[in-house]
């Protein structure tokens, strides 16, 4: 291929600036071309629309100009009255109220191509040589009459056109919830994802099959420190008690009761490295009893010989409730627990705060309207939809956090994990508000005579569970001091409840978003 014949064969291309000269020569040229112009009352036909109307006012004693500002017509207005002129071939009905060309019809054009149609209205009634002052004495009131009827039409258009997207929102929040709503099953006390079968959920427990996601949760210190503190500081929690550990991940969980004193330990995780975790536990413990272990859910878990006393999890997800982990923890309590038992971590809560990050904004969102120079503007609704799991930098937080929930995991209710909160954030920085940013604390305190918690938010050392970012579409403007009102309701993808949608209302906006 000869690459420089094809770059000599190729045009140069204007940016715009360029050109100038030959388009007002090409203009030039097409004003040089004759046009006729059919009279509106007889049948001659003149060079040009001025010639036309300057002969209707002289042969036929209608001046055109003076009936558009007589009527204050409009574009639509003076079409009408051209085609209503062209129809009747009257000029007597041109000086009577109510105006006759009034009706719908007169849009139509009589005259097909009719150059006095395709007249901008403003050069008509600019025309050279009409003096307003001999013509209309009343022309300054009826300018501003007609200034003043437009400004009054783009305000009824600007309200009519914010009711039809207001419509559409929420025609659009209605149809989301009628799609995610769709029940798939019929529902029952043991839950959406006890109800699931196994080859339902084997995706969900396949993701845990690989070693990486288990080391990443291994090398949390702040998770795992905090589970081996709460275990060994409070020996009396566990001493002579039948303890179940629920995925703490590899068989640590159930070393760490081992040592410190309760009789009988279960272990059970489903995944498809639980084997060699049978294997760690035996390995790392150098104990007379080794726990025992079993693989697969907790749903299809045998019942213990004898009722537990203290069941410990590890099943928090992403904003606490992803993955409906939670779920399983009522699940074995409900199952397994006996009436003085407890459930640990035994307290939990989700917070929420305002955050005005204008970069990740810029990166995130404002990115899709300039794509090298293209506007991709829509993607903006998919991408803001979907919440987003991140380290958030402790400087970008413009309000106090505040808690919006608090769930007792021995008393909470299964229906209780989807809920409705009203918040109220106050601001600390006159910013622009760019996300809320929503986590999670984790406590271990009923008969503790050492108590522990940990953190997931943005302010103390990450953990693998990060924050979760839900970006606005539109920034809001905020200023210290005041509270940023709102409500967030949280409940689970009926097509997948291991997924959550949740839906802020903030500023009369209503803002839906997955986390899947």
């Amino acid at each position: 291929i000869d690459c420089d014949g094809v770059a000599d064969e190729m045009p140069e291309l204007s940016d715009g600036d360029d050109g100038g000269d030959d388009e007002e020569q090409w203009m030039e040229e097409g004003d040089t071309e004759q046009v006729n112009v059919p009279c509106l009352f007889c049948d001659r036909l003149l060079s040009s629309v001025s010639a036309t109307l300057q002969h209707c006012s002289t042969e036929h004693q209608v001046n055109v100009v003076d009936l558009i500002r007589k009527y204050n017509l409009d574009d639509y207005g003076y079409i009408k009255m051209i085609n209503f002129i062209r129809l009747t071939v009257s000029t007597a009905c041109c000086q009577v109220l109510p105006l006759p060309w009034d009706g719908e019809d007169f849009l139509r054009p009589v005259l097909q191509d009719d150059p006095l149609l395709q007249t901008d209205l403003e050069e008509l009634c600019g025309e050279d040589g009409f003096d307003p002052s001999v013509h209309s004495p009343g022309t300054h009131d009826a300018l501003l009459q007609r200034a003043q009827a437009a400004e009054e039409r783009a305000r009824r258009s600007e309200e009519a056109l914010a009711r039809a997207m207001e419509d559409l929102h929420k025609l659009k929040l209605l149809a989301q919830g009628l799609v995610l709503n769709t029940e798939t099953s019929k529902s029952s006390n043991l839950g959406a994802v006890a109800e699931l079968r196994e080859d339902e959920d084997e995706a969900y427990f396949s993701s845990y099959g690989h070693y990486g996601i288990h080391e990443e949760m291994l090398k949390d210190k702040v998770r795992t420190e905090s589970y081996r503190d709460f275990i060994y500081h409070n020996p009396d929690v566990f001493k002579d008690k039948t303890c179940k550990q629920t995925y703490l991940h590899k068989g640590l969980g159930s070393v760490f009761d081992m040592q410190a004193g309760n009789s009988q330990t279960f272990g059970r995780v489903k995944c498809h490295l639980l084997r060699e975790a049978i294997d760690v536990t035996a390995s790392l413990s150098a104990l007379s009893v080794s726990p025992a272990q079993e693989v697969g859910s907790i749903h299809q878990s045998s019942c213990p010989s004898v009722l537990l006393s203290v069941t410990v999890s590890a099943t928090q997800g992403y904003f606490l409730l992803f993955e409906s982990m939670l779920d399983s923890v009522l699940y074995a309590r409900d199952l397994y627990l006996s009436d003085s038992g407890s459930v640990y971590p035994d307290l939990c809560n989700i917070s929420l705060a305002a955050l005005g990050d204008r970069e990740r904004h810029q990166d995130r969102i404002a990115f899709w309207e300039d794509v090298y120079g293209f506007d991709m503007a829509c993607m903006k609704t998919a991408v803001v939809a979907e919440a987003v799991v991140e380290v958030v930098k402790a400087d970008t937080l413009i309000s106090e956090p505040t808690v919006i929930q608090t769930f007792d995991c021995n008393r909470v209710c299964l229906s209780e994990l989807e809920f409705t909160s009203d918040f109220s954030l106050k601001i600390t920085n006159t910013t622009e508000c760019t996300a809320i940013v929503g986590y999670f604390d984790i406590f271990f305190d009923k008969g503790c005579s050492t108590k522990v918690m940990f953190s997931t938010g943005p302010q103390v050392t990450k953990t693998h569970w990060k924050q979760t970012v839900f970006l606005l579409e539109w920034p809001i403007s905020v200023h210290a001091g005041e509270e940023l009102q709102g409500k967030i309701t949280v409940r689970k993808n009926k097509k997948d409840p291991r997924s959550l949608l949740v839906t802020f209302d903030l500023r009369d906006r209503k803002l839906t978003y997955s986390l899947q």
